[in-house]
């Protein structure tokens, strides 16, 4: 099934929001600081490869992707719920009805303003 183009493009934009609001997200902002300092130690140092600094800043790197990463996909799961059920009470929706989904979501924009 593909789905319209306005569709793709509100989806498309919606993610491009959550992304940069989890990248901009302050409780994350400890984990930037320890992966950038542990990312400098790896510059002091001249083998880069087999120093202890690259496996712990890889660590670090790697915990802090995914973090975001498990916040942008439980942000998705609420998104695809709220559009859902914005489709399913909304007895005038159709498969063309551009209105339907835009306002479903900025709802979905609303309620995770609510959640922080």
């Amino acid at each position: 099934m593909e789905f319209p183009a306005w569709f793709r493009n509100q989806i498309q934009h919606r993610l491009e929001y959550v992304s940069a609001q989890i990248e901009r997200d302050p409780a994350l902002s400890p984990y930037r600081a320890e992966e950038e300092e542990a990312f400098e130690a790896l510059f002091s140092t001249a083998d880069k490869a087999l120093c202890p600094e690259f496996m712990e800043w890889e660590d670090k790197h790697h915990y802090r992707r995914g973090l975001e990463n498990e916040r942008l996909y439980l942000q998705g799961v609420r998104d695809g719920a709220q559009l859902i059920i914005s489709l399913i009470l909304d007895p005038h929706s159709s498969d063309s009805d551009e209105a339907t989904a835009e306002a479903g979501m900025k709802t979905s924009a609303e309620s995770e303003k609510e959640a922080e």
